[in-house]
């Protein structure tokens, strides 16, 4: 992605070359703690749903823009208690995100990590994936394995969610 705005140190006339480190940073972060708790294929898309929500947890939580691989370690209880089941996470998301596109609107220079997270955000808000109905009456019916069990269309982020704060809690 280039960047316009900024001269090269060389003086060229152009853009440069901007490399969203803190989004892939947070991305992988997120994928190693998803792999490490071994929850699901790493192909499917309940993994894409928790990796996208623990990397925006990540990078949204780093509010000092120096995420390093030492204070991931220090991060993990922060983390645990931003994805926890009664947080208003999602909330927390979007206050974030507008927060960072305010303040990159005011200095003039938007980066390609908020554009990556913004879109990550996108999908797991706009993609529904097929999941059980935590919500079912117990005792509702008789179920016999956990594939006859009710299913409801629930946004990514509803199920992507649980699964990274239980990678977080295996790691």
């Amino acid at each position: 992605m280039l960047h316009r705005g900024h001269e090269s140190t060389d003086g060229a006339d152009g853009g440069e070359l901007v490399v969203p480190m803190a989004w892939l940073y947070a991305e992988y972060i997120a994928d190693e703690l998803l792999r490490t708790g071994d929850l699901m294929p790493p192909t499917s898309f309940e993994f894409r749903a928790g990796r996208d929500a623990l990397a925006l947890t990540v990078f949204l939580s780093d509010t000092d823009g120096e995420l390093s691989g030492i204070r991931v370690i220090s991060q993990l209880e922060n983390w645990l208690s931003l994805t926890a089941y009664d947080q208003p996470w999602q909330d927390w998301v979007r206050e974030r995100l507008a927060e960072l596109t305010e303040r990159a609107a005011g200095s003039g220079t938007p980066g390609p990590d908020l554009a990556l997270a913004a879109d990550a955000w996108r999908w797991l808000e706009e993609t529904e994936l097929l999941a059980p109905d935590l919500d079912a009456v117990p005792g509702g019916g008789a179920v016999s394995g956990e594939d006859d069990g009710p299913k409801v269309w629930t946004p990514a982020w509803r199920l992507g969610l649980p699964l990274g704060h239980l990678a977080i809690h295996l790691f």
